[in-house]
């Protein structure tokens, strides 16, 4: 399994609470002061956590890393990256009923920008790679997803499907499990779940990996059910506000993963692409008004 590894500051704040005790120290250690951890040996942090150093290895290796050295490599880039762009300290992600809307504007698109910088620095360029050089040659492509997950997979099919690529987007479960068996190998499955625990995600994934399908997971989660069953795992990061929960925060992080996707696979089939694409704007282009009418004023009444 493959693209597990999000931005590590997010993926903490996400999957510290539910590791196990031990591990979970380390996390809320790290995130409560992630400068000190950057520059902290294997023994300060686990004295600092309450811990020891075998389960600081332990909590490295968890995470994808061979050892501490790399996490402690890892902390500190995205330190470094958090103070630059001065995330943490600037705005908080808090909106009262009564705040001006230009500083709520700068609280959404903070978190907003802060959710896909994170996702981002966590992605599996090699993961895309493979993920678009099978979509391009695929026979059929499957995409699930419901909710806020289900806004970014029909986004999806339908850019796919503009360039020629055989893809469908299925809201219904009976009709996303069916069409899942009917997949085999050299055909794709995608799987749209914040929580990574969409009972219908997982199953129809699951389907279509015992069919010989390469499936592919996009989720906030990197060790939830739906990663699990997967072959690709593309773990986004996400960034809370008040009234925008965290399944509603996802959507953006969720779109950048799947437009690379797509930037990937038109490079690999860009005659095809231009073409199709080419196609596509003529056949519209007879329904949009011309550029001289939007400027005409309209007359004043009276």
């Amino acid at each position: 399994m493959t693209g597990e590894s999000g931005g590590l500051l997010g993926r903490l704040r996400i999957e510290g609470p539910t590791m196990p005790e031990a591990l979970a120290k380390i996390a809320e250690m790290i995130l409560s002061d992630p400068e000190t951890a950057a520059h902290a040996s294997i023994v300060d942090l686990a004295e600092r956590s309450g811990t020891s150093t075998a389960t600081v290895t332990r909590f490295s290796r968890t995470l994808g890393f061979k050892g501490y050295a790399n996490l402690r490599v890892a902390i500190a880039t995205e330190t470094g990256r958090a103070e630059q762009a001065r995330w943490e300290t600037d705005i908080s992600g808090d909106i009262a009923p009564d705040d001006p809307l230009d500083g709520v504007l700068d609280v959404i698109t903070a978190a907003d920008t802060r959710a896909i910088q994170a996702t981002a620095a966590g992605l599996d360029v090699a993961a895309v790679e493979r993920v678009a050089a099978a979509i391009a040659t695929a026979g059929r492509v499957e995409i699930f997803g419901l909710g806020s997950s289900g806004t970014a997979g029909r986004e999806m099919a339908f850019r796919l499907e503009r360039i020629r690529v055989p893809v469908w987007y299925r809201s219904d479960t009976h009709t996303a499990l069916t069409n899942a068996a009917l997949l085999g190998p050299g055909d794709v499955a995608i799987g749209l779940s914040h929580s990574g625990r969409t009972r219908e995600a997982i199953e129809t994934l699951a389907e279509a990996a015992d069919h010989g399908a390469l499936t592919v997971a996009v989720t906030s989660f990197g060790r939830s059910p739906l990663a699990e069953v997967a072959d690709v795992v593309f773990t986004t990061s996400v960034h809370e506000t008040t009234f925008r929960v965290a399944a509603l925060s996802a959507l953006h992080s969720q779109l950048l993963v799947l437009d690379l996707i797509y930037v990937a696979v038109a490079q690999r089939t860009y005659e095809r692409t231009a073409e199709a694409l080419e196609l596509t704007v003529r056949a519209v282009d007879a329904h949009r008004v011309p550029e001289a009418t939007t400027n005409r004023k309209r007359p004043r009444k009276g």
